[in-house]
């Protein structure tokens, strides 16, 4: 009887586990494209659905016009072209939060961003990324972990985060590390070769 007892525990345990282990897979599954699952409003005033960038590999980027950093907008722009076939979109978010660097209104921003750097990447409204007002995707993305920057509130303008295919957040960029830079490079031509 006692032999009989332990067996039915020992199935018992391995029925919880497979069946706790199908749970946890679907809860991975949910949160699969969690950076891609808000909304947010465009320069233009347009509600837009993140999700719509599902499939593309996504560089979200907090700007300012008055910055020491603004002439990355080049940059952003340069990539933009020369990855967006191959499945790069570039999307740029002005925030003022940061030595009031950008005290503009959409259309400034747009007619800025347009006549000094030709951005034709897709750019969003004004939003916090930090303290209590952030928006949630930016709550979401500094709560991440993510190389090499970790997770944490965003230090400046030009922060970048790099978000696969699949709408996971995979890497985190500096300010000062340049859109540019190698290690961009290699980490959005990672993803764009990812399918």
């Amino acid at each position: 009887m006692k032999r009989l007892f332990a067996l039915s525990l020992v199935t018992l345990g391995v029925c919880l586990m497979t069946s706790m282990s199908g749970a946890e897979d679907k809860v991975d599954a949910k949160k699969a494209g969690e950076a891609i699952s808000f909304t947010m409003k465009s320069l233009g005033g347009k509600e837009i659905d993140l999700k719509s960038y599902a499939g593309k590999v996504v560089l979200v980027v907090n700007t300012a016009s008055e910055c020491g950093l603004t002439p990355q907008y080049k940059e952003l722009q340069a990539i933009n072209e020369k990855y967006k076939d191959k499945g790069l979109a570039v999307l740029g978010f002005p925030c003022n939060q940061f030595g009031k660097q950008e005290p503009g209104d959409a259309k400034q921003i747009s007619e800025f961003c347009t006549k000094n750097y030709g951005v034709t990447f897709d750019m969003f409204a004004k939003v916090d990324v930090n303290r209590d007002g952030a928006c949630d995707l930016y709550k979401y993305l500094t709560a991440k972990v993510a190389p090499p920057v970790g997770k944490g509130p965003v230090s400046w303008n030009f922060e970048k985060f790099l978000i696969n295919r699949q709408g996971e957040l995979v890497n985190r960029f500096s300010p000062r590390t340049e859109p540019e830079a190698p290690e961009v490079i290699a980490a959005i031509e990672k993803e764009l070769a990812a399918k």
